[in-house]
């Protein structure tokens, strides 16, 4: 091999050399390739041992983690069914109390009926030896008669059939005279006590409903701070306060009253409306058609919403539940509605406080006293809108909302628009007339005060054989002056009740005026 390069020449030994370092370079490349694999195989077998001993070590741990969570949950549950257990023990021994609580009340009544049974039986022989003692008596007393009537008529020579009829004439006559005294006693008795009972009944229901009174008038007045305000609100050629007027509903007077504008408006409801958002423009200051829109459709909703809250205040305060969401937004419009100056949500409670209380006294149904009594004038916020009087339109709302019969008829008869047919509807026309005629609750004008006075006392005038009639007590009592040479005491007991009928029918007041019709005869001489 040797002698065979010796005749080659210097590049081909190159050639030789480099490709005899190939191949001894893949050689040893192969064999670094081989060694390298090697190592890594043997690497990732530790990896691999070091990855399943620490899976097997996480597996162990979570393994001893669902151990603990699955005791602590058995432990929870125990415990949870431990305390269930006990409250069912409990209330277990309540019912053996009540149930050996109620065993000893049946043998105690058991013991008490056997005691009475046995005081009976002793009464009853006490009565049979009382009844054999009287008939011993009656018998006895029997032979007495009968030898005092032998007696009797051998002295007076009457019969006696004939003494019996005089005896027994006489003894009608006198008990007519006892039982005529008797009756009218318990009467008079029976009077005094009904009258003081029901006092005692319509004055503590009074004084426990002790509710205030909020007066307002059919209109609204607002403040304003000048007379430069007082132009910005009519504005230029008055665009303002027509824009306020439309967008509200009333009347605005502006007059020579010095600070201060005048809201005239029939519907309460807008009127306070009108009143509120006014207040707000001259507190803003920026007065013109666009914001006055704005203000009116805000201040609208926030009203809308005190009437809904006010009236879900009203029911809750009455503890009259389960009105229908209508019923309860119409009852809040009467916050705003007044009659005689008297608020008539105030008034419809203050009338729900009192028949309720009055139910309660004397056994009636309170409920339906209560719900009728706050329902009775709810027809006073829609007359206004419908034609009607309130009684009709309150009766129409009740049945429209599916209010009971009862309570429809509580409406219905409370201005005895209807016979009654219920003590309920008594006690609800009762309690509206002590809310409308107790001291402070209404007011009225001077003028109208004055015309029912002079209409009491040209009433009273007009029948024949009154002398003269004053009218007192603000209007709650007339006292009337007859003749007692025209008019006898029977015909003034009539007068009084036809007064008194003629004023029903033809005045409207608040309350009750009492008629007094007043006969006098008087005598007299002259001594010369």
């Amino acid at each position: 091999m040797i002698s065979t390069l010796l005749f080659l020449s210097a590049s081909e030994i190159s050639i030789i050399v480099g490709v005899l370092s190939i191949i001894a370079g893949a050689g040893i490349g192969a064999l670094a390739f081989k060694l390298i694999d090697k190592k890594r195989i043997n690497g990732n077998k530790i990896k691999a041992s070091q990855i399943l001993e620490q899976a097997d070590v996480e597996a162990k741990n979570a393994k001893k983690e669902a151990i603990l969570e699955a005791k602590e949950e058995i432990q929870a549950l125990k415990e949870t069914a431990d305390k269930e257990i006990s409250a069912r023990r409990i209330e277990l021994q309540k019912l053996e109390d009540r149930l050996v609580q109620r065993e000893e009340h049946i043998d105690h009544k058991e013991s008490n009926l056997d005691k009475k049974s046995e005081l009976l039986d002793q009464q009853k022989q006490s009565l049979q030896d009382l009844k054999a003692n009287l008939q011993k008596e009656i018998d006895a007393q029997k032979d007495l008669r009968e030898k005092a009537v032998k007696e009797l008529e051998r002295v007076a020579g009457l019969s006696s059939e004939e003494a019996k009829k005089i005896l027994i004439d006489e003894l009608t006559e006198s008990a007519r005279k006892d039982a005529y005294k008797t009756i009218k006693k318990i009467e008079e008795e029976t009077r005094d006590k009904a009258d003081k009972i029901a006092q005692e009944i319509v004055s503590m229901a009074i004084q426990k409903c002790a509710t205030d009174v909020t007066s307002e008038t059919t209109v609204s007045t607002v403040a304003i701070p000048n007379d430069e305000m007082k132009g910005r609100i009519i504005g230029r050629e008055g665009r303002n306060i027509r824009s306020i007027e439309n967008a509200m509903g009333v009347d605005l007077i502006v007059d020579d009253t010095p600070e201060a504008i005048t809201i005239s408006c029939f519907d309460p409801v807008r009127r306070e409306i009108a009143r509120l958002s006014l207040e707000k423009l001259i507190l803003d200051g920026r007065i013109h058609p666009t914001r006055i829109e704005e203000i009116v459709n805000k201040v609208t909703k926030n009203v809308e919403q005190t009437i809904k809250q006010a009236g879900e205040d009203a029911t809750e305060e009455a503890e009259v539940f389960n009105l229908h969401p209508e019923l309860v937004k119409t009852l809040g419009k009467l916050k705003y509605r007044t009659s005689y100056g008297q608020n008539c949500l105030k008034h419809s409670l203050e009338t729900a406080f009192i028949a309720g209380l009055l139910a309660s006294e004397i056994g009636a149904d309170v409920k339906v006293a209560k719900r009728g009594g706050l329902l009775h004038d709810i027809g006073k916020a829609l007359d206004h809108e419908i034609e009607g009087t309130h009684v009709s339109i309150g009766v129409d709302l009740a049945k429209k909302y599916k209010e009971s019969p009862q309570v429809v008829h509580c409406i219905e008869a409370h201005h005895f628009g209807v016979e009654f047919n219920s003590i309920e509807a008594v006690l609800v026309q009762v309690a509206d007339g002590i809310s409308s005629s107790r001291p402070g609750a209404r007011r009225e004008t001077l003028q109208s005060y004055v015309k029912r006075l002079e209409k009491l006392e040209e009433i009273s005038n007009s029948y024949k054989g009154v002398d003269k009639s004053f009218a007192i007590q603000a209007g709650r009592e007339i006292r009337i002056l007859v003749k007692p040479t025209e008019i006898t005491d029977e015909q003034a007991h009539f007068l009084a009740e036809d007064i008194a009928k003629r004023i029903e029918n033809e005045m409207e007041y608040p309350g009750q005026i009492k008629v007094n019709v007043i006969r006098e005869t008087r005598f007299s001489a002259t001594a010369k």
